[in-house]
């Protein structure tokens, strides 16, 4: 079994979907894996239902029913362009009860005035809902065996809205009993990503970028051969191409060098992705729907990948914080009790260096900042920087071979680095700099670890 999971560049218009019916057809024919399709929703219309959301919480109605009526026209168009007129009025008529329910939801945040997490979950997730059931209709016409499946019927959620967590024990029932079965038959299994419901049949959804951990899930549901995210770039890439063009694709990695990327800013990929994958030792794949040809990333446990870098990737908006107390100096428990300031405020560390008498951190949830700043200063003098950025290096052995960190610092000779990270993992090197600084150090670093003279090198 086969589990592809196409984003919203992938179903961006009629001829994208044309075009992820034709990778599915040819990837299933030549692989002789049934397939279980995953989907977000087109191309920016979530951002779309959610600015709606907005409108009608500020009560001007006219506005989002205006945009609702634009998300409308462009579904519209869709089917218009891929529906055979035969199937095309069962089709619309599933969607204007999709389109009236919205109109309904928008009609009673306007007069409540209020938009709280459980409706902007219903709302949000009608982007994955009119996607599946477009493509499940053309599939269809087109004569493949496809069979629509809503994922809230098995990925059940806790009441967590907007970042709901499944109820994995579940999901694995229910996936073995009503999608396994119809696979073992030969059916395409078409279903949304990002979203689920709760026990009682209330919408949830996993937060934003929860497309490839709904696949990943699944797959390790239904025991899946190969996990494939279809996006719009050929890969992991040594570093973000729109900055570094001549970043190229990495060919494999292992799942902990991809979890790093990820989390440090490889937006590829959702971090979250890659646990259920690493528990069942599944084989994730990372392709390019624009270009199928491609060979991709492909991740798995171990790999057999020498270089001593395989990518660079940068997190922004970050902020720093500096607590300097001669407390520190030879005393027990001191860093316990910074500890337990940030876990009482649910704010996550990224990064930390310590001293004699300082520590040095950095958070990207700032919502907590001034009552987490109040209680660091009973601990000594605190300072905070913002607009900061983290570049993680990415890569393989550090503590075992030496030379990196002379290259880092030769490479960044004319900039400040404020922070650093070297050996608290043998794959990752991580520095903070300034957000205005990031996108140079970046380059600089690719050129250092990457160009043909680094190599010769």
């Amino acid at each position: 079994m086969l589990v592809m999971k196409f984003g919203g560049t992938s179903v961006a218009e009629a001829s994208r979907f044309k075009d992820v019916f034709n990778i599915v057809k040819h990837r299933s024919t030549v692989s002789g894996k049934v397939p279980l399709i995953v989907l977000s929703a087109m191309s920016g219309i979530t951002n779309e239902l959610i600015d709606c959301a907005k409108c009608a919480q500020a009560s001007d109605h006219s506005l989002a029913a205006a945009r609702l009526t634009d998300i409308k026209d462009r579904h519209y168009e869709v089917v218009e362009d891929l529906i055979p007129l035969s199937g095309r009025d069962q089709l619309l008529s599933a969607l204007e009860i999709d389109f009236n329910r919205l109109s309904i939801l928008l009609q009673g945040i306007t007069y409540l005035g209020e938009l709280s997490k459980r409706s902007l979950d219903a709302i949000s997730s009608c982007g994955e809902i009119l996607s599946t059931k477009i493509f499940s209709a053309y599939a269809i016409s087109q004569k493949a065996p496809a069979v629509y499946v809503d994922a809230r019927t098995i990925m059940l959620t806790n009441e967590d809205y907007g970042k709901a967590i499944p109820n994995l024990e579940e999901l694995s029932a229910r996936s073995q009993s009503e999608i396994a079965a119809l696979m073992k038959e030969g059916k395409w299994i078409i279903t949304q990503g990002f979203i689920g419901a709760t026990a009682n049949g209330v919408t949830t959804t996993l937060g934003r970028g929860g497309s490839d951990y709904s696949a990943s899930l699944i797959g390790a549901a239904i025991n899946a051969d190969e996990i494939q995210i279809w996006t719009d770039v050929d890969g992991m890439m040594t570093a973000d191409p729109r900055l570094v063009p001549e970043a190229i694709p990495v060919a494999n990695v292992t799942f902990q060098e991809a979890a790093e990327l990820a989390y440090f800013g490889a937006k590829v990929l959702h971090p979250l992705t890659i646990k259920p994958a690493i528990e069942k030792n599944i084989p994730v794949r990372i392709l390019n729907t624009l270009n199928p040809d491609s060979a991709g990333t492909l991740l798995v446990e171990k790999t057999d990948n020498t270089e001593k870098i395989c990518a660079i990737a940068c997190k922004k908006g970050q902020t720093a914080i500096f607590i300097n107390s001669a407390r520190m100096l030879m005393a027990s428990g001191f860093l316990a009790q910074v500890f337990n300031i940030f876990a009482r405020y649910e704010t996550s560390i990224d990064l930390i260096t310590t001293s004699e008498v300082s520590v040095s951190l950095t958070i990207d949830n700032l919502d907590k900042l001034p009552q987490i700043e109040e209680e660091l200063k009973q601990l000594g003098e605190v300072t905070v920087l913002n607009d900061l950025a983290i570049i993680a290096l990415v890569g393989r052995n550090f503590r075992e071979e030496s030379g990196t960190a002379h290259r880092i610092f030769k490479a960044l000779a004319d900039l400040n680095i404020i922070m650093i990270s070297f050996g608290a993992s043998n794959i990752n090197v991580s520095l903070v700099l300034t957000n205005q600084d990031a996108d140079r150090a970046i380059k600089l670093l690719h050129s250092e670890f990457f160009s043909m003279a680094a190599v010769r090198s």
